[in-house]
C-alpha cells in the first residue's frame, strides 16, 4: 500500500463527518461532482413517494393547508438559513437562480435609488449571471459595467447602484473575499448581490455577520436538492421593506387570495416570491436537508479544506510532473471547495476518469473540475481520484 493510502485510511478513521455518508444513495463511484449536482440523500425517494401518493393523490388540494405547502418557501428558507449564517425570516426558496438573480439585482438598483445608474459585475461570472446582469442594466437603464472581484473597490463611485458577486468562483474554485467587497460596497452607498452557488453547504457564508443586503443561491450543488431544484432569495431583514421585486405576483402580495387589481407587497422575505410554488421538487429539497442536521458549517469547511490539501498531495505524489497545473489558489482563505488542474487534454481526459470510475467534469478549453462534498467524500475516495488520474494521463 501506498503512502497516501495508509494516510486516507487513517484520516477516514478519524473523520468526525464520515457517518454522513450512509445517509447518501452512492455506488462505487468517486464523485467528484457534487459541485455541479450533489448526490441523493437517502430519505428523499420516500417522502417524494408520499407527496405524490398521499398529499397529492389522497388529501389534494387540502394539501395547501394540511400538508403546509402554502408556507413551504418560506419554512425551507429557515432550514437553509443557518448553513448561509442567516436568522429566520430572511430566505424565501422558489423560482430558478437566474429569476432570483433578477429580482435582486433590480431590487438592489430600486433600493440605491436616483442619482446611481451604474450597475457592476463580476468580471468571471458564471455566464448567465452575466446575460442576467445586462438585461437588468436595460431594464433600469443602467450602464453595465464588467470588473475582476479583485478590483471592485477601485471601480466603485458615487454612480454605482448595485454590483453581482461571486462568492465562489465557479471554474477555478477561487473564494472571493465577502466581508471585505461588501463593506467596500456598503461604504459607496451600493448595494451587494452575491451569488452563493458553490459555497452554501461548502463553507460559512456569513450574511448577517457581514452586512449582506442581497443573496441567491441555488440548491442542487452542495444542498443536495436535486436536479433542477428551486433557488432562494435572501433579503436582509433591515431592507425588507425596501425591497422592491420586479415580479411581483400574486404569492408576493399582502393578499394573496384578496384578488385585488393593485398590487401591495408582502412583508419581509415573502415580497421575494412570485407564483406558486413548485411543490415537488420543494417538498424533495426539505426533506434532502435533513442530512444537516446535527452538522455545523465549520466541520465542514474543516474537511473540506483537508479533503482539498489532501487531494493536491496525491496529485503531486502520483501525477507526473507538468502534466497538469493546479489554477485554485492555495491559501485556505482563497479557496472554496473544488481544485481545478490545467491539463491540454482536459476534455479526453475527463471523459476517461468516468470511464474509470472517478466522476469530476471539464471546463473549456483545459480544466479538470473536481468538487469535494464533505459529507459524503472521503479521504479513500481522494487518494482513489488521483491515483486513476495519475494512470489516466500517462
Amino acid at each position: 500500500m501506498s503512502e497516501p493510502a495508509e494516510r486516507a485510511q487513517k484520516l477516514d478513521a478519524v473523520d468526525e463527518l464520515a457517518g454522513k455518508r450512509t445517509e447518501f444513495v452512492l455506488d462505487d463511484v468517486v464523485y467528484l461532482d457534487g459541485n455541479s449536482l450533489g448526490a441523493l440523500p437517502a430519505v428523499v425517494p420516500g417522502r417524494v413517494e408520499d407527496v405524490v401518493r398521499r398529499q397529492w393523490g389522497e388529501l389534494r388540494i387540502r394539501s395547501w393547508e394540511e400538508s403546509g405547502w402554502w408556507t413551504a418557501p418560506e419554512r425551507i428558507g429557515d432550514r437553509i438559513a443557518p448553513l448561509v449564517g442567516a436568522a429566520p425570516g430572511q430566505i424565501v426558496v422558489g423560482d430558478s437562480t437566474s429569476v432570483n438573480v433578477l429580482k435582486a439585482l433590480v431590487g438592489a438598483v430600486r433600493m440605491a435609488g436616483e442619482g446611481r445608474d451604474e450597475l457592476l459585475v463580476d468580471a468571471t461570472t458564471f455566464p448567465t449571471d452575466g446575460y442576467i446582469a445586462e438585461s437588468a442594466a436595460r431594464m433600469t437603464g443602467c450602464t453595465l459595467r464588467p470588473v475582476a472581484p479583485a478590483d471592485v473597490p477601485g471601480a466603485l463611485g458615487d454612480r454605482t447602484a448595485a454590483v453581482l458577486l461571486n462568492h465562489v468562483d465557479y471554474r477555478t474554485g477561487r473564494l472571493h473575499d465577502l466581508p471585505g467587497l461588501t463593506a467596500a460596497v456598503r461604504a459607496a452607498g451600493a448595494v451587494a448581490v452575491w451569488d452563493l452557488c458553490h459555497s452554501a453547504g461548502a463553507l460559512p457564508v456569513g450574511l448577517d455577520e457581514h452586512g449582506v443586503d442581497l443573496a441567491v443561491g441555488c440548491t442542487y450543488k452542495y444542498l443536495n436538492g436535486g436536479p433542477g431544484s428551486p433557488a432562494y432569495l435572501y433579503v436582509r431583514r433591515e431592507v425588507q421593506d425596501r425591497f422592491d421585486s420586479p415580479l411581483p405576483g400574486w404569492n408576493s402580495h399582502a393578499e394573496p387570495f384578496g384578488m385585488r387589481s393593485d398590487f401591495e407587497a408582502a412583508p419581509g422575505a415573502l415580497r421575494g416570491r412570485v407564483g406558486t410554488p413548485d411543490i415537488l421538487s420543494m417538498l424533495a429539497l426539505e426533506a434532502a436537508l435533513e442530512v444537516w442536521d446535527g452538522v455545523a458549517v465549520e466541520a465542514v469547511r474543516a474537511k473540506s479544506l483537508a479533503l482539498t490539501d489532501f487531494f493536491l498531495e496525491c496529485v503531486a505524489a502520483y501525477v507526473p510532473g507538468g502534466r497538469v497545473t493546479c489554477v485554485t489558489p492555495l491559501p485556505h482563505a482563497e479557496r472554496g471547495s473544488q481544485i481545478a488542474l490545467r491539463c491540454d487534454d482536459a476534455g479526453d481526459v475527463m471523459k476517461r476518469l468516468i470511464e474509470r470510475g472517478v466522476v469530476g467534469d471539464f471546463r473549456a478549453p483545459d480544466v479538470l473540475r473536481f468538487g469535494f462534498t464533505p459529507l459524503y467524500v472521503g479521504f479513500a475516495d481522494v487518494e482513489r481520484a488521483a491515483r486513476v488520474l495519475a494512470q489516466t494521463l500517462v
